[in-house]
């Protein structure tokens, strides 16, 4: 029995009931079915969700053949009511990243015509890899026009078009999708084929923010985050720089300039020091 996915329903379930299905153990874990489940698996370069069900941590959720398993370290039992509780913040968070995501692959599709060849989102920056070359200049640019339909708060949008129909819709998509189609669409930015969790409205993402780039193949991976994750980022960064600032008694926005200035007088006391190094070895050797 296939398991029901909460989660395509509403993405904004954080607390559900379900009945056990099965309780497998292996080794000294418990792979646990429900007949439902809102605890996304792992999958489109998305992580799985964590929680607890029965306040029992789930530590780990996978799908096989339309099965969902939760990885717990103590037993269920099969036919047994459960109560799961998503660890919501984590949720939210792979839900924005994953829309911001969504943002800067159409905005860049529909510019340049490059496609996202590779998605991952790990514990502390978001990869996406595109076909194409970008420099920091286009990217800065790019993730203006982001942050600008952030605040236009845009509609994210799942649908289930049948076969017929997404042959008529121009959409993106990593590989040839069997079966159903499950599409997500945000207005005049992007319609990708894909099975992970979004924002309801662009607004939820609060902000976007590149981190870097660099080649990679024949093209170029951007590192980014999206929402609390890119909030939290800034705040870390501003508290360094912050930082910096009081230890070189330089405003904010000298840090750059100061920092060149002390390497480069670095690099000249080295020498300096060699060369003093020097001298002493040849007034001893003439002793």
């Amino acid at each position: 029995m296939t398991t029901i996915k909460l989660y395509e329903k509403d993405p904004y379930i954080g607390e559900f009931e379900a009945t056990v299905q099965r309780c497998n153990q292996e080794g000294e874990l418990y792979k646990i079915s429900l007949n439902q489940t809102a605890f996304y698996p792992e999958g489109g370069g998305q992580p799985a969700d964590h929680g607890t069900i029965n306040n029992i941590s789930v530590t780990d959720v996978q799908e096989m053949d339309g099965i969902i398993w939760h990885t717990m370290d103590k037993p269920l039992e099969p036919g047994e009511m459960v109560v799961g509780k998503l660890d919501w913040v984590r949720r939210f968070n792979h839900m924005q990243n994953h829309s911001g995501e969504h943002m800067i692959s159409g905005i860049i599709n529909q510019k340049y015509g490059y496609h996202n060849v590779g998605f991952h989102m790990g514990s502390d920056v978001v990869t996406v890899d595109f076909d194409g070359i970008l420099t920091e200049e286009q990217l800065w640019e790019i993730e203006g026009e982001a942050n600008e339909m952030i605040l236009a708060n845009l509609p994210v949008k799942a649908s289930y078009p049948t076969k017929e129909d997404a042959q008529q819709i121009d959409y993106r998509s990593k590989k040839e999708i069997e079966g159903q189609i499950r599409l997500v669409t945000i207005p005049g930015i992007d319609c990708c084929a894909c099975c992970g969790t979004h924002v309801a409205a662009t607004g939820e993402i609060r902000l976007i923010k590149f981190l870097g780039v660099q080649k990679y193949k024949s093209g170029v991976r951007v590192s980014m985050l999206s929402g609390e994750a890119a909030f939290a980022d800034y705040q870390l960064k501003h508290t360094n720089a912050m930082y910096l600032s009081r230890l070189l008694s330089l405003k904010p926005d000298e840090i750059g300039d100061g920092v060149v200035r002390l390497r480069d007088k670095n690099i000249a006391l080295k020498k300096e020091l060699k060369q003093l190094k020097k001298q002493i070895f040849q007034l001893e050797n003439e002793k």
